[in-house]
């Protein structure tokens, strides 16, 4: 679906209505998240550049910036206003505050240490990405943040990348600025995040990373900025946020990238921001007319298939419409605000209940608390499905599917979901495991496999086979005709996809989510 066009003039002017100002309510004509364009009130606020030239963005002085994982409960801070840089930002109502511009303050943040579990928060930039912990899902480390200027990219895009590039030597640098920024000039919305920051100063990068890479592609980029979306709902997120990201985004940018940095990029970048948190807010407000924020899921079976390996069942407390091979981030009782993202680990049952496999690792707040201390009875919290990684039931190819560790959750909920539609197509898996302890569900693949001709199962373990899972893979070959799908640790993710492309499979057939890589692959 395509952005939504702005009122901004070509060169990033307004009529002076302020920047990233969201549309009154963000409520879109239809469900769908789209506009009808016919009320004024339904169209993107105009945006507003300071039109500063190379100069440093803002004067708050701190050691290294670190005080942006400080708690909420600071003093507000007490800005030194200079007239001739002074913005408007619209609130959510008819009155307009006055804030200064990102130039114009000179403030401290507020210093201390921050508990240290790590976790996910709200607000743009937050991808959607999966887990700090080692689940199912790859990451992508923060060093690829500097994007790859794209042939015939739009003049926006150029400015967006030239200064990604310019700051990404100094990226931790820029996002601990950015959030000491936001807590110091708006400390009400700091309760919004997880009591640590260090997850989500990396999240801001890939987010970042994400949309200069995609800003030309609109299908793509729209698709994934409504899951993101969609997404902040569970945290809280309103319309009115927007704009205070946006003030905190430009001054830490616009800090780090003095080199580049001038008028022409800052309305670049506004222009940018502008169209993503429209896109954002307009997704949310659509979500909101049909599904709830979050759900209650109560736990009604605990089982633990290996000393760190459990399978969890949950009962929502409403229906929970999603598709095999999607994920859902879920909090604990124990860890407010902090969430993780694991697969649905079979195809939507009768009963509406939804299991996961969650592996406890060292130091993971949200695996350890489901696998070590979660009970029948206790309550967790989902957000709403995401993921692309689904059956396409229109197309007659068959299905490779390589699943490793508790990756191959999503794989078996896959393969119930083609035997459910009654398809005969070939569908075949490899499950990849270090030991033989680590197999804990195959049985129920091999269960599936003798009620099912056109299922074939493998499982290659790594200590007794003589081939690793991809050269295996590529043994078996050839898989012209399959569409691929890929579950598991980041390396195994990794060398699958090399080696699934060795064999012949164009790029476009080969799924896997991770929020960092599932858009480069076109989901």
């Amino acid at each position: 679906m395509d952005a939504p066009t702005t009122t901004s003039a070509d060169d990033g002017t307004s009529d002076g209505r302020g920047w990233f100002a969201p549309r009154q309510g963000g409520t879109p004509a239809g469900t769908d998240g789209t506009t009808d364009g016919t009320t004024e009130a339904r169209r993107p606020a105009v945006v507003r550049p300071v039109g500063r030239t190379g100069a440093s963005a803002d004067g708050v002085t701190h050691a290294h910036n670190e005080a942006a994982s400080a708690t909420h409960g600071g003093g507000a801070p007490h800005p030194v206003t200079d007239d001739r840089d002074a913005q408007r930002f619209p609130g959510p109502g008819p009155d307009r505050q006055r804030i200064p511009a990102a130039a114009s303050t000179a403030a401290h943040p507020p210093a201390g240490a921050a508990p240290s579990p790590p976790g996910t928060g709200p607000a743009f930039p937050q991808a959607q990405a999966h887990a700090q912990e080692p689940t199912q899902h790859p990451r992508v480390p923060p060093q690829r943040f500097a994007a790859p200027a794209q042939p015939e990219a739009s003049p926006d895009a150029v400015l967006v990348r030239r200064t990604m590039a310019e700051v990404a030597p100094v990226a931790d640098k820029v996002t601990s600025y950015f959030y000491a920024l936001l807590f110091v000039r708006h400390p009400d919305l700091r309760g919004l995040f997880p009591a640590a920051m260090d997850a989500q100063r990396d999240r801001l990068l890939k987010a970042l990373l994400t949309a200069a890479e995609h800003m030309d592609n609109t299908k793509v980029l729209t698709e994934y900025l409504k899951n993101l979306g969609r997404g902040h709902r569970k945290y809280g997120t309103r319309a009115e946020h927007y704009p205070a990201v946006g003030e905190c985004l430009i001054g830490a940018l616009s800090k780090y990238a003095t080199a580049v940095w001038d008028a022409e990029t800052e309305a670049a970048w506004v222009r940018v921001y502008t169209q993503i948190s429209q896109i954002m807010i307009d997704a949310a407000a659509a979500d909101e007319l049909r599904a709830p924020a979050c759900w209650y899921a109560e736990v009604v079976a605990h089982e633990l298939r290996t000393p760190d390996v459990a399978v969890l069942t949950v009962r929502p407390d409403q229906p929970y419409p999603f598709l095999a091979g999607q994920y859902a981030g879920v909090e604990t009782p124990w860890w407010p605000r902090v969430w993780r993202h694991y697969s649905f680990a079979s195809a939507p049952r009768p009963d509406g209940l939804l299991t996961f496999h969650v592996k406890a690792v060292p130091a993971g707040w949200v695996s350890n608390s489901l696998v070590h201390r979660a009970r029948p009875g206790d309550v967790v919290r989902l957000g709403p499905p995401a993921g692309s990684m689904t059956v396409d039931h229109t197309s007659r190819s068959g299905l490779l599917c390589l699943g490793g560790g508790t990756g191959i959750a999503p794989i078996k909920a896959l393969v119930e979901d083609v035997a459910e539609h009654g398809e005969r197509r070939p569908v075949e898996v490899f499950y990849g495991a270090r030991t033989d302890q680590d197999l804990y569900d195959i049985d129920t693949l091999l269960r599936l496999q003798q009620n099912h001709h056109w299922l074939s199962v493998r499982a290659i373990i790594d200590q007794q086979a003589h081939l690793q899972l991809p050269d295996a893979v590529r043994e078996y070959g050839p898989w012209n005709e399959f569409d691929a799908y890929l579950s598991g640790p980041p390396g195994m993710i990794r060398s699958g996809i090399d080696a699934l492309r060795h064999a012949g499979i164009p790029p476009a057939r080969i799924r896997h989510d991770s929020v960092e890589e599932l858009v480069a692959a076109g989901n």
